[in-house]
């Protein structure tokens, strides 16, 4: 399987280095700018938001226009995020100091490239990002952990939007119960567990209790509902006589629907 291009965090004030590493991505597929600023504040917001794997660091930020000038700050601020993945950081620096390169190395910068040097480049600079991406260990058990967080956060938006769409609203307990079974099937595709004895076991109600709400949520969202909206976004067919989808037919109908949105 091909590799995801690499996400690059680019802190610098210079104009001319951006631009050149912002060109040199063009013509590239294994890195992606996330994000470019001169500010090493902003860089900080945009390490939480964005959350690159490799991060340029212009070590002198003298022409920033909302953070420090020194660079440093920045290192410290970054190691009280306690993110739980370690970003790759490159300094980049006119500076040729063995003091300066020693206290940086000691705030954890992987490599200080030297801005001066005959061999520079926005290439190079990338080519060694991806070098040291290859010593990385592929997966850890806490960058698994939040991938498999991101991804359910990512299904419970899904769901929730969908609800709001129709209006199953959050004031209905209900819809808790509708994402919880909707989000377990999507997970566990291949379970020998009926989804009801699932969230039985889950919130300690009894299985009617479980179905009743679900229910319930779903007459709700069809008695305040326009029909224009319902069949806009429910495009499943409704038993004529009840009018209303039944619980089973409602959630297995949203875990396909939020399936293919994946």
């Amino acid at each position: 399987m091909e590799e995801k291009p690499m996400k690059i965090l680019i802190i610098e004030d210079d104009v001319n280095d951006c631009n050149n590493f912002i060109n040199c991505v063009k013509n590239r597929k294994d890195v992606e700018i996330v994000a470019l600023t001169d500010s090493d504040v902003e860089g900080l917001k945009y390490v939480k938001l964005k959350r690159p794997e490799g991060i340029v660091l212009d070590i002198e930020l003298n022409n920033s226009t909302t953070g420090s000038t020194d660079a440093l700050e920045f290192l410290a601020r970054l190691k009280k995020l306690n993110l739980q993945y370690e970003p790759i950081i490159i300094v980049t620096t006119h500076v040729n100091s063995p003091r300066t390169y020693n206290i940086l190395h000691r705030e954890g910068v992987d490599l200080i490239l030297y801005k001066d040097h005959p061999n520079y480049s926005s290439d190079y600079v990338l080519n060694k990002f991806l070098n040291l991406r290859e010593l990385t260990p592929k997966q850890t058990v806490e960058t698994l952990k939040e991938e498999l967080k991101e991804n359910e956060n990512k299904i419970s938006e899904c769901i929730y939007h969908e609800m709001d769409l129709i209006g199953v609203t959050a004031k209905l307990k209900g819809r808790q119960y509708i994402h919880d079974a909707i989000l377990y099937l999507i997970q566990n595709e291949d379970t020998d567990i009926n989804v009801i004895r699932h969230l039985t076991n889950v919130y300690k109600k009894s299985g009617n209790t479980i179905t009743n709400g679900i229910q319930n949520a779903i007459i709700h969202a069809w008695r305040v509902s326009s029909i224009e909206d319902l069949m806009t976004y429910y495009t499943a067919r409704v038993n004529y006589e009840t009018g209303v989808p039944t619980p089973m037919e409602f959630i297995y109908y949203y875990v396909d629907k939020i399936k293919k949105m994946l």
